[in-house]
């Protein structure tokens, strides 16, 4: 697969046309999603081009009432394919036996590997997708802004990102014009700072 090539074909194409062609190619896609902002916008649009598309979240735990509220609002307004993944241990436990560890702390590898590599890894051995829809867009990170719409995870799956291009103004307006709700008030506890990588595309 010639990526450079085909991110240059795609350039050109609206993210609906991004996501028919993906779905095209593969044999079995996925969409993820932690309900953070803007998440309803991939939602909607790969749930428009394939409805029972396999929505895996994987719910740490640690979300806001606000985002709990905002998830189970576009489940039932967008009638998702939900597949629902948590960690072994609930974060009340954990709570008690390592709490939430600083970005420094030794432990916060563990955290990470618990609350998120574990669940995220058992969904995809369980799906086995060859397409992964995300939600990743250009300036967010260091890490997206070196990748592009399609990107190659580390174990060679095709990594679709359809609103790789989009700016905030055009997330916004998608939202309204398609009459979903945003969630601001979203938590991530591996992440502490905004702008850090999570942990599944670095």
């Amino acid at each position: 697969m010639d990526i450079k090539a085909l991110n240059e074909e795609l350039r050109g194409k609206t993210p609906k046309e991004i996501i028919e062609w993906a779905v095209a190619y593969g044999k079995k896609s996925v969409v993820t999603t932690n309900f953070r902002p803007y998440e309803a916008v991939i939602l909607h649009a790969c749930a428009e081009v394939k409805k029972d598309i396999p929505v895996i979240w994987c719910d740490s735990g640690y979300n806001t009432s606000n985002t709990y509220r905002h998830a189970e609002e576009t489940i039932k307004q967008l009638d998702l394919n939900v597949k629902l993944y948590v960690p072994k241990q609930t974060a009340a436990h954990r709570d008690v036996v390592m709490g939430i560890p600083d970005i420094n702390d030794p432990k916060h590898k563990e955290f990470t590997e618990q609350v998120k590599m574990e669940p995220f890894r058992r969904a995809m051995e369980e799906h086995k997708p060859d397409v992964w829809f995300t939600n990743l867009r250009k300036g967010q990170t260091a890490f997206r802004d070196s990748i592009d719409i399609l990107s190659l995870s580390a174990d060679g799956m095709l990594k679709v990102s359809p609103f790789y291009n989009w700016s905030d103004e055009e997330m916004d307006k998608y939202l309204a014009e398609n009459n979903l709700g945003i969630e601001t008030k979203y938590f991530d506890p591996t992440k502490v700072l905004g702008n850090r990588e999570c942990g599944l595309h670095g």
